[in-house]
């Protein structure tokens, strides 16, 4: 049997992680009896207080575990809390110190949606790959400079840590980890049976790309709402410098520290964004919706658009423009 622990942080956590892991972590067990093998994992809520209060007290939630009281786990999964995460961290500093114990005794560890912010508390992050809600990107990568976020993904799995993607892609971590432990036939009886899309692998559909305001370089934002005013026309990096009386070195450089992206991308992301408010909002057709934005090259704009998106227009507004259903 394998120790499952489902961490109870302190906090307001995610009900929907926990007792959601929980009953398909449990139903495992159900669906490997039907088929003559036996119970695989071991399920437990494990916290280091005997209680949490959560949602403002409307619910309480009871570890039948303590930390103190697991001598060695296999696997550790994180649930999302919801707050000032360096608050988060610093209130769990005693139950982030025994995950590190334990992966360092060979558990694995996962955290789903923003539960990345308590794993890379930790440091076990510092210099892997994870992802985490696309809404939380910004600041994730603020607070943890040193990890590598990959805000498109839904799954990251290196060196036994596993990460999942914003609210309920942590589903699909749960069915990729019942896979690992439980073999692909267990896992697509799960899928069916909790009506999960197993093969879901990108956040990109899902994410609005609202601009990153939040710094203090009053000629970046100048620059940045010059770009979206100026959605349907060509902005070149010359022509921004100018306006601004920068180097182009310098624009550049001050850019890509405010908002993380270059000028250049930043420009593409506006526009797609744009173009995918008229693919969901209007009758336009692919090419009027290009078209709108500047874009002449239906090539160059259609491989923009799937990197940005991870679909193709087409699919894209037949997904989301309920004229096209």
């Amino acid at each position: 049997m394998k120790h499952v622990s489902i961490l109870i942080p302190e906090g307001d956590c995610s009900l929907a992680n926990i007792e959601g892991t929980q009953q398909i972590l449990l139903r495992v067990n159900g669906y490997l009896n039907d088929v003559g093998r036996d119970s695989l994992l071991d399920v437990h809520l494990v916290g280091h207080l005997k209680q949490v209060n959560m949602k403002n007290g409307m619910f309480r939630v009871c570890p039948n575990q303590l930390i103190q009281e697991v001598g060695r786990t296999d696997l550790i999964i994180i649930p999302s809390v919801h707050g000032d995460n360096r608050k988060i961290i610093a209130d769990n500093r005693l139950l982030l110190a025994w995950v590190v114990e334990q992966y360092k005794n060979g558990a694995a560890v996962a955290s789903l949606c923003i539960g990345a912010f308590l794993l890379a508390g930790t440091g076990l992050l510092d210099g892997r790959s994870c992802t985490t809600h696309w809404e939380m990107a910004d600041e994730f990568r603020k607070m943890f400079p040193a990890v590598h976020l990959l805000e498109e993904k839904i799954i990251t799995d290196n060196d036994n840590i596993y990460t999942s993607g914003g609210a309920y892609s942590w589903l699909n971590l749960i069915l990729y980890l019942v896979e690992k432990y439980a073999g692909r036939q267990i896992a697509v009886t799960c899928a069916k049976g909790f009506q999960i899309d197993l093969e879901r692998s990108s956040q990109s559909p899902y994410i609005i790309f609202s601009g990153q305001k939040d710094h203090e370089d009053l000629a970046i934002k100048k620059a940045q709402e010059f770009i979206e005013k100026n959605v349907h026309s060509r902005v070149t990096v010359d022509g921004l410098a100018s306006m601004l009386a920068l180097s182009r070195r310098n624009l550049e450089r001050r850019f890509k520290k405010a908002t993380g992206n270059t000028v250049m991308e930043y420009v593409q992301r506006v526009k797609m964004e744009a173009v995918k408010k008229s693919l969901e909002s209007t009758r336009l057709g692919v090419t009027e919706a290009m078209d709108k934005v500047g874009y002449s090259d239906p090539k160059s704009f259609r491989t923009i658009f799937k990197k940005v998106t991870g679909l193709s227009p087409i699919q894209y507004r037949n997904r989301y423009n309920r004229e096209y259903v």
